[in-house]
């Protein structure tokens, strides 16, 4: 039996700014829901520039770290957290989702936003991780097996009007550390 072999994925052009975004994809709860907080952020590219046609996806447990498994991600009531949005990046670069802060789904481990960036350019998607700030962030096997100064790039910064704040760098001296997936089970 021939083996298959993946090929590349295809450019994602800004296309998709027209067909991926939908109502209230990046209001994952309403605003007034008793802890609801932002994440925000800009996309960068390599010079340091804000990407305006990128797509940003965020996977989360709820605050209590369940991994929720439930349908209506596309048709949002504002009431059904499904734990899945996505947000497209404004001409300047910035996204941002109104959810709830994670909890961990593993005891004793922090807890994390999971982040897909697409954007033109790229081949594939890319995968990271946004922590929240504190706990004990060496206790995840991801952050411990990394030197200080990419652990930094996926550590959320606490807003000034709360939330937490993840910029994510595509390319550079502050590049974002990416996740690869080796195994699709």
């Amino acid at each position: 039996m021939a083996s298959l072999v993946e090929t590349p994925g295809q450019t994602v052009g800004p296309f998709f700014h027209c067909a991926l975004p939908f109502d209230g994809d990046s209001h994952l709860v309403d605003d007034a829901r008793p802890g609801a907080i932002r994440l925000y952020g800009t996309v960068y590219d390599g010079a340091g520039r804000g990407v305006p046609d990128a797509l940003v996806e965020l996977w989360q447990p709820d605050s209590d770290g369940n991994i929720v498994q439930r349908p209506g991600s596309l048709r949002r009531d504002r009431h059904t957290f499904t734990g899945w949005g996505r947000s497209a990046t404004d001409p300047d670069g910035r996204y941002s989702f109104t959810t709830v802060a994670p909890g961990s789904p593993t005891p004793g481990r922090p807890a994390f936003f999971a982040l897909t960036v697409f954007a033109r350019g790229l081949l594939n998607r890319l995968f990271t991780r946004a922590y929240l700030p504190g706990g004990d962030l060496g206790a995840d096997p991801l952050l411990a097996g990394l030197d200080t100064a990419r652990r930094d790039t996926l550590i959320c910064d606490v807003g000034p009007e709360g939330g937490y704040r993840f910029d994510i760098h595509l390319q550079g001296g502050h590049e974002t550390v990416f996740l690869a997936y080796r195994d699709r089970r």
